[in-house]
């Protein structure tokens, strides 16, 4: 990839004041400007496809699409297309997924002031960037225990309100058996609730409502 002497940048977050705070650091620099917004997945593709950007920085949930199903989306169209995913949570199954649809970077929203402008370079330079956060999470993730389709079924379950008995006939299995799946849920999550485990679950790209 050649770096461009002027960095051509689409911010796309449902946010205003953060797509305005992201703006307004940009547009300080001399070598940088911002060239489209948008407000959910399906605008990022479209203006990404219109304006052509030297990079695209992508918040992950956004609505109507989703950031990670609009940088499959975006790779599809320019597979060398530069995206750093900004996020709120470091995820895990989230970070591996957005970087396997093809994600450049990944930075967290509160190391935004501290990191984006650098990040921003090295990744258009032809550099890959996580945050550290992200990247201990990553390696959490792939060295431990993954959900099952099961258990994040399970979850599910509880996400809408369903009681034991309710997700054992959903999912055509005992009592006992939803019981002791919530035990291993628990222990590979670290929580010791069902509601921590949803949040947690979700906040780690597992899980999605």
């Amino acid at each position: 990839m050649t770096e461009p002497s002027h960095i051509r940048i689409l911010v796309a977050d449902d946010h205003p004041m953060m797509r305005e705070g992201i703006v307004g650091l940009l547009g300080r620099q001399s070598d940088m400007s911002v060239v489209g917004e948008a407000r959910d997945g399906r605008e990022a593709i479209d203006l990404f496809e219109r304006l052509r950007p030297d990079l695209t920085l992508m918040d992950i949930q956004m609505p109507e699409l989703t950031g990670l199903e609009a940088i499959r989306q975006i790779r599809a169209l320019d597979p060398q297309a530069a995206i750093v995913v900004l996020t709120t949570y470091p995820g895990d199954a989230l970070a591996v997924q957005a970087l396997q649809a093809g994600a450049s970077g990944y930075l967290l929203k509160n190391c935004i002031r501290r990191d984006l402008l650098t990040t921003v370079r090295n990744v258009v330079a032809g550099r890959r960037v996580i945050a550290p956060e992200v990247a201990q999470q990553i390696a959490i993730y792939s060295a431990g225990d993954r959900l099952t389709e099961r258990e994040i079924a399970i979850l599910k379950a509880i996400s809408e309100g369903r009681a034991n008995k309710e997700i054992a006939r959903r999912l055509h299995v005992s009592v006992d058996t939803v019981k002791a799946d919530m035990k291993r849920i628990f222990s590979k999550l670290d929580v010791t609730d069902r509601t921590r485990a949803v949040i947690v679950a979700i906040q780690r790209g597992s899980l999605h409502i």
